[in-house]
């Protein structure tokens, strides 16, 4: 999840000047949707106190009221792939941080997700980026799912896909995915195949976008 990383990322690197603690508090309890407190989240998260201010600082200057919809992560996700198009991966990552499926992501839905993408365990990413793909949230993978997720991906990559890309590619990655990674067999991937496949092969499991290269 490489690009996921990197994008949601990128807003919480500059930092403004440093200031007091009591004022970050202040302003953590002025928004309309509050998020968790700063104890319970760094106990809940792999991030220390300092590094929630920061990220919380980030996703108050793109979400001033505390929860982003949908056509704001697009938005600011589309800004990091200007020769792309990343319109679905951005509507399919949405959904994997809208964990309460309400149509908005609330600051600890953020921080929650970006605990497990940059310090979280090899099997956490993997569990994450498997609830990712499985779209109808069927605990199931199929050959479907995969594809709408792949091609997605290369919509939002554009013209620096390599190879360079063509009409048959994407199925064609799918196609090896689930030879792999379906067992026994029987048209879908559940979460131990995804896990066993992606642990066995470090090709597939950077294809998967899983190694990330920020922090």
């Amino acid at each position: 999840m490489g690009a996921v990383v990197g994008t949601l990322t990128m807003q919480t690197k500059q930092r403004r000047p440093s200031r007091d603690k009591s004022e970050d508090e202040l302003e953590m309890t002025m928004v309309s949707h509050r998020p968790e407190g700063l104890e319970q989240l760094e106990a809940q998260t792999n991030f220390t106190k300092q590094e929630l201010q920061i990220l919380y600082r980030g996703f108050k200057n793109e979400c001033p009221s505390g929860v982003v919809n949908e056509e704001t992560f697009k938005h600011i996700y589309a800004q990091f792939f200007p020769h792309g198009d990343a319109s679905m991966y951005a509507h399919y990552l949405f959904n994997a941080f809208d964990t309460t499926n309400n149509g908005s992501i609330k600051f600890k839905d953020f921080v929650m997700g970006m605990s497990i993408l940059l310090r979280g365990t090899l099997r956490e990413k993997l569990e994450w980026t498997f609830h990712l793909y499985d779209i109808n949230r069927d605990g199931y993978i199929n050959r479907e799912e995969m594809t709408e997720i792949v091609r997605a991906i290369y919509d939002m990559m554009g013209k620096y896909t390599y190879p360079a890309i063509k009409g048959d590619v994407p199925q064609q990655h799918v196609d090896a995915f689930f030879q792999k990674m379906d067992k026994n067999k029987d048209g879908v991937v559940t979460l131990e195949e995804f896990i066993i496949a992606c642990q066995e092969d470090e090709t597939m499991m950077r294809s998967m976008q899983l190694f990330e290269n920020v922090m």
